[in-house]
């Protein structure tokens, strides 16, 4: 199988089994979605959602944030991983978008990479899921998968290559919904520890190499 069959072999499984998917993460708006973005790093969707319904509801949008300091906001978020942390991006974040853009997230990459807590992965993640843009957010997920399956060499040894390898591969119009196919894959079949390969519909492409 050449690398552009397997492309087309694992995307036609995911479009035919998953024509629907989208993010685990639970929001309102397009800056909630960003505030959940930024509370998931290293910590996992599902802790994510348990924080976050309180959190909106006493500050719904940039300018409740923006209002309030970041010991108000660490109580809500204690339990997600680096609470001291995130709270004090959050609130520079929410200022930053409340004084600057008028409230509303800001929609190019450039201006999104500059807000306090927000990395490329993250800013990525608004482009295909606010944005609907092709991007190829890299988590360790998606990372491990795409080597296991062998979509991307072993050459590829950062996010940053892992994400060009595979926008170099995969058609514009799957981006969005292949970072999820490959991310949800990696959370619940190609497990890091214990992947369970008896389920997985790929396990003859798989190289099995991390």
């Amino acid at each position: 199988m050449t690398q552009k069959e397997k492309y087309k072999y694992i995307l036609d499984y995911f479009r035919r089994t998953e024509p629907n998917v989208t993010t685990e993460l639970e929001f309102g708006s397009v800056f909630q979605l960003l505030i959940a973005v930024m509370l998931s790093a290293q910590c996992t969707d599902k802790r994510v959602n348990q924080v976050t319904p309180e959190l909106f509801s006493a500050f719904p949008d940039a300018k409740s944030m923006a209002e309030v300091e970041p010991e108000d906001i660490f109580p809500y978020i204690r339990s997600v991983s680096y609470p001291n942390s995130k709270a004090q991006h959050i609130v520079e974040t929410a200022r930053i978008i409340h004084e600057q853009y008028g409230g509303e997230v800001p929609t190019k990459f450039e201006d999104l990479i500059q807000l306090p807590g927000v990395g490329r992965k993250t800013a990525n993640v608004m482009e295909a899921v606010a944005f609907g843009r092709a991007a190829m957010p890299v988590d360790t997920h998606v990372f491990r998968v795409a080597h296991r399956m062998g979509l991307v060499p072993s050459t590829a040894n950062t996010p940053l290559k892992v994400e060009l390898k595979l926008k170099a591969n995969i058609p514009d119009e799957y981006m969005a919904d292949a970072h999820h196919w490959l991310l949800l894959h990696g959370r619940y079949i190609c497990q890091s520890r214990k992947p369970k390969c008896e389920k997985c519909p790929f396990d003859d492409v798989c190289k099995k190499n991390i």
